[in-house]
């Protein structure tokens, strides 16, 4: 199967190597091959979208609603990179969607106080929206249960 291409228009590549792509639904969907696993941040359950796909309930400009599932759904996620085209999606395609690929990077072996900056540098400037966002993923530690 082909991968995501690095220079592909939001694929960020992960320390590993690993490729996932983030967008935003409320743009048209980037040319060339589809997901093949998707996983879509959103406040209300989205369509199906014709891929195998995981709904983590996260509200606009907030964070996840239940964090452990969202953190089985990334820890998912960042494994079937692996061998899969795997999408992080939110409406915009910056905050929740940004704020998730940091954490991918921290379960990736980015530290977490680098996390943010490592995603605004070399998937989009303005990824991981809100104080709180930010602050979700310098506290996301691979190893213990969330707090916040």
């Amino acid at each position: 199967m082909n991968l995501w291409d690095a220079r592909e228009k939001g694929v960020l590549s992960l320390p590993s190597g690993r490729l996932v792509r983030g967008r935003g639904l409320g743009h048209p969907m980037p040319s060339g091959h589809p997901p093949t696993f998707g996983v879509y941040l959103l406040g209300s359950e989205p369509p199906e979208f014709g891929w195998e796909s995981r709904w983590v309930r996260w509200p606009d400009f907030r964070l996840p609603a239940d964090p452990a599932y969202a953190r089985k759904v990334l820890t998912e996620a960042l494994a079937r990179a692996e061998s899969d085209r795997v999408e992080l999606a939110c409406f915009g395609g910056r905050g929740r969607t940004g704020t998730a690929l940091a954490c991918l990077a921290v379960l990736d072996g980015v530290p977490a106080g680098e996390a943010v900056a490592f995603v605004r540098e070399h998937y989009h400037p303005k990824a991981v929206e809100t104080p709180w966002q930010r602050r979700f993923v310098r506290h996301f530690n691979p190893w213990t249960k969330h707090r916040h």
